[in-house]
């Protein structure tokens, strides 16, 4: 439960300040900056919450490989939908790129801890 409430807590800040500043729930319809900026806050969060269990010494579980891949997906929804309409998208390539090497060593870690 400990684990679900940390990561939780950086999503409600991301979508806090999508909705204040924005004033809607859909990531997915903001133009591009906005959508890269609410993305970092986003996966900022979300890893610095990853590192703040690596400090209590917890391990690395299901929840949190959830929750990385629900973000990924939300950044490939928005990827697929920049490619139809024929949108820069190089930055947010980059990002997913760098987002599947953490998931991947992430996964990696868990699959390692969970054979010992």
């Amino acid at each position: 439960m400990r684990k679900l409430t940390i990561h939780s807590v950086p999503i409600l800040i991301s979508f806090t300040w999508l909705i204040v500043l924005h004033q809607t729930f859909n990531p997915v319809i903001l133009k591009g900056p906005d959508f890269l900026k609410f993305y970092l806050i986003l996966i900022s969060g979300f890893y610095a919450s990853i590192f703040l269990l690596k400090n209590l010494k917890e391990t690395i579980s299901r929840t949190t490989l959830y929750f990385s891949g629900f973000i990924l997906l939300l950044g490939i929804i928005k990827l697929v939908r920049g490619m139809i309409l024929g949108k820069p998208i190089g930055f947010l390539i980059i990002i997913l790129l760098m987002e599947i090497v953490v998931i991947l060593i992430f996964m990696v870690d868990h699959v390692n801890k969970k054979i010992k």
